[in-house]
């Protein structure tokens, strides 16, 4: 069952070259609706590319951040506009219109979702190989396996009753059995008690805090849904039209994601110089944390 307690919601580096690749080897053309260049990015010789996000400004994008900063996108010819999303903008509707390029959600759920209800969009990257998504409870009443969730009431973003359904479906959890509530971006619920646990990324550092020291997680991961988390997308006719847009993109992108992952402190760096808003001290370990989802032992093997 479900009831609204708000009413609003808050690279695989290997598998993006791989996906560059192959769109490079694809015939080219122009894409429905018109040129990619606009007339600004013209005067310059640069490709403009509108990057519409599923979420508001945030660290999660401390890679496209250190490719902008760092001059990459420019040495692919590319002038990356990085549009924030939030729960009143539909991502998919505007790339599908041709308002944006390109898009990226936070899981593989919600394109499948927007595809299923004919959206011509398609993924043609990944960000993170495993989701960085937990369930949070409290030490006195811990939500350790997804059963302990029966009887229960699980506090979720608007974005993520699809995860929340995902999980109880793959543990045979009837959705009857579990209060879902619709909450926003604050996780203080779980800590005034109106909810038994409340959904976030483990890389939301700042959000976090509010469940201070005692709250116990169980990932996604393992309630046993596996999933990418951070799918870039593109139309179906971009993708096949103009491959060699998304190739250039998809280069400078993981040029970025390896200098965060290669020099962190100064990734924080630029990343709070693009986004004055965020806490440094916050962003940090949230650095680590989304940089361990998007390299590890698979990126190393180029599975």
């Amino acid at each position: 069952m479900t009831e609204d307690y708000r009413g609003n919601g808050g690279l695989h580096r290997r598998a993006i070259l791989k996906a560059g690749a192959v769109g490079a080897a694809a015939t080219t053309g122009l894409i429905a609706g018109g040129s990619f260049i606009s007339v600004g990015a013209k005067a310059q010789g640069l490709t403009k590319i509108n990057f519409q996000l599923s979420w508001l400004r945030s660290g999660n994008q401390i890679g496209e951040i250190c490719a902008r900063r760092m001059g990459y996108y420019e040495q692919e010819g590319i002038e990356l506009n990085l549009l924030p999303g939030g729960p009143n903008i539909d991502g998919p509707a505007l790339v599908a219109s041709g308002r944006s390029e390109i898009g990226q959600l936070s899981s593989s759920p919600s394109l499948m979702l927007a595809i299923s209800q004919n959206a011509p969009i398609r993924c043609f990257a990944v960000g993170a190989q495993q989701h960085p998504y937990a369930f949070f409870s409290t030490r006195e009443k811990p939500i350790l396996t997804p059963r302990d969730m029966i009887g229960k009431r699980i506090g979720t973003q608007a974005t993520g009753h699809i995860l929340v359904r995902a999980m109880l479906a793959k543990n045979g959890i009837d959705q009857n059995e579990v209060t879902v509530v619709t909450i926003g971006p604050d996780l203080s619920p779980l800590a005034k008690g109106e909810v038994d646990a409340v959904t976030g990324w483990v890389t939301n550092t700042t959000a976090l805090k509010a469940l201070g020291s005692e709250s116990v997680g169980l990932r996604l991961w393992d309630s046993g849904v596996r999933l990418y988390a951070q799918p870039y997308y593109a139309t179906i006719q971009t993708i096949q039209s103009r491959p060699e847009i998304l190739a250039r993109f998809v280069r400078a992108t993981a040029k970025g994601w390896e200098y965060a992952f290669n020099n962190r402190e100064k990734a924080v760096e630029l990343l709070i110089a693009e986004y004055p808003h965020l806490n440094p001290e916050d962003e940090k370990p949230a650095a680590d944390i989304i940089l361990s989802y998007a390299f590890n032992e698979t990126t190393k093997s180029g599975v």
